[in-house]
């Protein structure tokens, strides 16, 4: 697909899952957006992520607003044909080169003349030639040029500047943000009478937002002149969150894992992180897995990391024939201290002296979730096969013989397999996953049930590997959402499989656990998740728990395959999640958010704030746009532990051993 193609349909999808799904109805609207390249005007090397649902950085340290608040600040406008529009802050010249497919001319100020001049320029090369780019305090506007029938402002003020008001005609709307950054809101004024500054405005409120400072004669001073301390005073935000928290005692602590008993009746509980190489996170999930395992039943551990993988530690764990010492042979791909790090090996030897005292029938298993290592799942079906049905090894290794090629990196098989001869390889391992299961009791009988389980999912392991690895290749939210439902899919089976009482523990990442239909992913860009798909199947049968931290040091890589490296974590954002927990000043603690439980701090959480989301791969230097996303707390989780400082897992050995595609290819999380 050439690349114009490719962002078009990329641009489609924009306007059908962040635009129309999410509520912005305005037809003009819609179309502008449909026809502008978003991809030119975002800095060079973020082309990618042009239709991705949040701001991006441009020059001078600017930003370039997300596609959803620029059509819902122009829908609000109630921009028509025929109309004169002001644009304060026009940065890049996106927003303003949509409001040229709609409006008659368009006046875009830009306060830095560096960027007015690259704005100016860019515009007239696409050939937008009713927009004229001005260099100038936006507050105090654009005087010389008459009245507007719109006004739209790109950046936060400390309120509505008298001269914006001025200028528009009568009836004619004003679009802002106002506030400080941790509380702004978008406010939408509508001039009704008056010949000046003065005169009657009917005003509303949009949404919660976080714009840039406005500075200017009528705006901030300077864009430190933003930065206020947190709110004390009673009945505030601050104040039901001090009300509510439970101060957690030391991971070390027997009574950290009891904190998790108001979940002991759950049949799923779900442990999430923030990041994939943070201590704490693994020390935390490890105390409370160790109290839901003695106290209350749990037998089943699942990962968000491969099946094959996560099968050499549980045969190790459940004392079974053939097992490995202890991390010896797996996760030795990138990224290998994901899972070989103390944190996990100490949980990994504790599971196995726990299950050295239980009966072979009740020990607790240990299980991967995840899609990756299509290789080695392939190898263990056909080894599987080779002991109990030669005949059926031989068919099964002509199926998967046109995967031959990309075994060593499925991504080239993405790629490749776009073309339409590569279908019969779909239907190939999809008819050899239905044939293991159709014999499931004949084999059960030779090699035993949990030889037979392996090898069955390793079979929808490569079912699902075969279409992840080509989906991929569409972008959008496909590759995602058969991700995460196979995860899913493997939960259920596994559930299933050990009967109406079995009760797992599920670790993965934030981004996995928490309902996905209360973040970005679900509101804006149409992805599903484990936790969103567990809540719907299951209702009050699972908890979902997340994980966050402030500050610290975080086992990372900088990007695909390259080596881990301790990284210092930025301190949280002004209006965060994270700062709002950072400020009560407790360094530990849980909020419990389900219904009934804190009314009002529910109540006071449901506006849509940043929430930070770390990887295998960060990169502090685009922090606000590579890992952090909108989200609504409560509805997110049933409870949230806080770390407020935390340091980096301690890799074991050949820590920075790389080979294959990572395990979280490709999206990090």
């Amino acid at each position: 697909m050439a690349g114009s193609e490719f962002q078009a349909g990329r641009r489609e999808r924009m306007v059908a899952t962040q635009l129309a799904d999410r509520g912005i109805r305005a037809k003009a609207v819609l179309e502008a957006m449909r026809t502008v390249p978003r991809e030119h005007f975002v800095d060079s090397g973020f082309e990618e992520h042009a239709y991705d649902d949040r701001a991006l950085p441009i020059d001078q340290g600017q930003t370039i607003s997300q596609p959803y608040i620029v059509a819902l600040m122009i829908e609000a406008a109630e921009v028509r044909p025929g109309d004169r529009v002001l644009e304060i802050g026009a940065g890049s010249g996106y927003a303003a080169a949509v409001l040229s497919r709609i409006a008659a001319h368009v006046v875009a100020m830009e306060r830095n003349e560096v960027l007015a001049h690259a704005a100016r320029e860019r515009l007239a090369a696409l050939g937008y030639t009713n927009v004229e780019v001005v260099a100038g305090d936006g507050t105090t506007g654009w005087p010389g040029s008459g009245r507007f029938d719109a006004i739209l402002v790109a950046a936060g003020g400390p309120d509505v500047p008298p001269a914006l008001k001025s200028q528009l005609v009568m009836g004619g709307r004003l679009v802002i943000p106002i506030g400080l950054p941790a509380d702004q809101r978008l406010v939408k004024l509508t001039r009704q009478g008056g010949d000046d500054g003065e005169g009657e405005f009917v005003q509303e409120d949009l949404a919660a937002v976080q714009f840039v400072p406005l500075v200017g004669a009528q705006g901030w001073a300077d864009e430190s002149a933003t930065q206020a301390p947190p709110r004390h005073a009673s009945g505030s935000l601050h104040e039901l969150m001090r009300s509510a928290l439970e101060a957690m005692p030391d991971l070390a602590d027997p009574r950290f894992g009891a904190l998790l008993d108001r979940f002991a009746e759950r049949r799923v509980v779900m442990l999430g992180e923030a990041s994939h190489g943070t201590s704490e996170f693994y020390r935390s999930r490890a105390a409370i897995s160790r109290h839901l395992i003695e106290h209350h039943g749990f037998r089943l551990v699942a990962v968000e990391a491969d099946w094959p993988d996560a099968a050499a530690v549980d045969r190790y764990v459940r004392h079974r024939n053939d097992a490995p010492p202890a991390l010896s042979r797996p996760f030795e791909r990138f990224p290998t201290w994901m899972w070989r790090n103390r944190e996990f090996a100490e949980f990994v030897e504790w599971l196995r002296e726990h299950n050295a005292r239980l009966a072979p029938e009740a020990r607790v298993a240990f299980h991967g979730l995840d899609i990756y290592n299509l290789r080695a799942s392939i190898a263990a079906v056909l080894v599987y096969l080779g002991r109990v049905d030669p005949e059926a090894a031989r068919m099964a290794r002509e199926r998967y013989g046109c995967l031959e090629p990309w075994q060593q990196d499925p991504a080239t098989y993405g790629r490749a397999a776009l073309a339409p001869g590569f279908k019969r390889c779909e239907q190939a391992v999809v008819q050899q996953c239905r044939e293991l299961l159709v014999h499931q009791l004949d084999y059960a009988g030779q090699q035993g049930r949990d030889s037979f389980i392996d090898a069955a999912q390793n079979a929808r392991l490569v079912a699902s590997a075969e279409r992840y690895y080509r989906v991929m290749y569409y972008g959008g939210a496909e590759g995602w959402n058969l991700r995460d439902s196979h995860m899913f899919d493997t939960l259920a089976q596994l559930l299933a499989f050990n009967g109406d009482a079995a009760k797992a523990i599920v670790w993965a990442h934030n981004s996995h656990i928490g309902d996905a239909r209360f973040t970005d992913m679900g509101m804006a860009r149409g992805e599903h998740n484990i936790g969103q798909l567990a809540r719907q199947a299951w209702g009050e049968a699972v908890a979902l728990v997340g994980q966050g931290t402030h500050a610290g040091t975080v086992a990372a890589a900088d990007d695909w395959d390259e080596d881990m490296r301790v990284m210092q974590v930025r301190p949280s954002r002004a209006g965060s999640i994270e700062r709002l927990c950072h400020d009560t000043g407790t360094p530990r603690f849980l909020l419990d958010l389900r219904p009934g439980v804190h009314a009002a701090l529910r109540h006071a959480l449901l506006p849509a704030r940043l929430e930070r989301y770390i990887g295998v791969i960060y990169r502090p230097d685009t922090e606000r746009w590579s890992h952090y996303a909108e989200s609504i707390l409560p509805q997110q989780y049933d409870a949230f532990l806080w770390f407020d400082e935390t340091r980096a897992v301690e890799p074991l050995g050949r820590e920075h051993a790389r080979a294959g595609v990572p395990d979280t290819y490709p999206f990090g999380v």
